[in-house]
């Protein structure tokens, strides 16, 4: 099974209420906006940046995640122990339907962004399980690496973890939650959630587990949540992260649909592991969670629901009406990293870790 390539799963999401001719013209203005601002950064000598991000994989193909974009510096990367507001992400410009070249174990494979200047494709081959670098660079650029976990039969047991308001505490509502961080906030002013990452340090110490950060996040705010979960030392992980804006079928991307295609994806690639789904009860991770546990209850060990304080509800427009569900599958509720450590103990879901 770790051998095989995995299918790279759907990615146009159900169409909502709007009606097709408007959700394909939003998808043309965008793509018209997207040529004209190209044009004016080239015409203002901005450089083509790739930036590869930290990434999966198993034993016969690794997953690779990066954008191409035009930046005013070239460097793909920014200082990961420097301040910055998320909106600076925004300033870089992204290249559609553009040609990269990755380079694994020695060998060089081309690859191409969409048209968010996203790169998202499986390359087979034959690796280790463990860490392994991958290279990325396209015409002029410079070189950027990045890490790739390497999960293979052996590893049995990891960790899905959703961020805001779950590992990070946000207080914001939930309609502007996403904007607000990643245009304005420093990553500075956001708190990490007390014991949370006590708690996935301890799992991952006890034992390798693979952990991987799952969120409705945009691409552009990447950079400024790894340096957040560095600074709070959270494990190093992949973000599982999406685009925003329309697609062919849509004005915007679901946030929901993104987590529940990324989880049907997982379970896909790793049929033999058994997952601690971890979210919290502000609207969508009991659902989302719920029809994944009730779809693959092979693979869940545990789903870890953090319930929100009163005023962190309100912010997030109330909690969730619903309650864990599915097949024999322990749902642990506690406020805080102590309180999951102690009840997900006392279950001998990690005691024997």
């Amino acid at each position: 099974m770790g051998g095989k390539t995995p299918d790279e799963g759907p990615r146009n999401l159900t169409p909502n209420n709007l009606t097709p001719d408007m959700l394909h013209t939003a998808a043309r203005m965008e793509d018209r906006f997207n040529r004209w601002i190209q044009g004016k950064a080239v015409s203002h000598s901005y450089h083509r940046t790739v930036i590869a991000y930290d990434t999966y994989g198993g034993t016969g193909w690794i997953r690779v995640l990066a954008r191409l974009i035009l930046t005013p510096t070239g460097q793909p990367a920014a200082d990961l122990a420097a301040s910055i507001r998320g909106w600076k992400s925004f300033v870089n410009v992204p290249l559609p339907n553009d040609t990269a070249w990755v380079r694994i174990n020695d060998e060089e494979h081309m690859v191409t962004s969409d048209r968010g200047g996203i790169i998202d494709t499986v390359i087979p081959g034959d690796f280790q399980p463990g860490e392994t670098e991958i290279e990325l660079w396209t015409d002029g650029s410079l070189v950027d690496s990045a890490t790739v976990r390497i999960i293979g039969e052996d590893s049995s047991f990891g960790i899905i973890s959703d961020i805001d308001d779950t590992i990070m505490v946000t207080s914001l509502p939930r309609p502007f939650l996403a904007a607000w961080n990643t245009f304005v906030i420093s990553e500075h002013a956001r708190s990490p959630v007390a014991g949370m990452a006590v708690l996935y340090d301890r799992i991952t110490y006890m034992r390798p587990t693979p952990i991987l950060y799952l969120s409705t996040g945009a691409w552009n705010s990447a950079l400024t949540i790894k340096r957040f979960l560095g600074r709070n030392l959270y494990p190093e992980g992949p973000l599982l992260l999406t685009d925003w804006g329309p697609t062919t079928t849509r004005v915007f991307r679901s946030g929901k649909e993104h987590k529940r295609n990324t989880l049907e994806r997982l379970a896909r690639d790793f049929p033999w592991m058994k997952w601690l789904l971890v979210g919290d009860d502000g609207q969508n991770d009991e659902e989302i969670y719920s029809e994944f546990v009730e779809n693959h209850p092979e693979n869940v060990a545990a789903v870890a629901i953090r319930q929100l304080t009163v005023g962190e509800a309100v912010w997030a427009g109330g909690r969730s009406r619903r309650h864990g569900r599915g097949q024999g599958v322990p749902w642990i509720y506690a406020e805080d990293g102590a309180g999951f450590a102690s009840r997900l103990t006392e279950r001998g879901i990690i005691s024997g870790i």
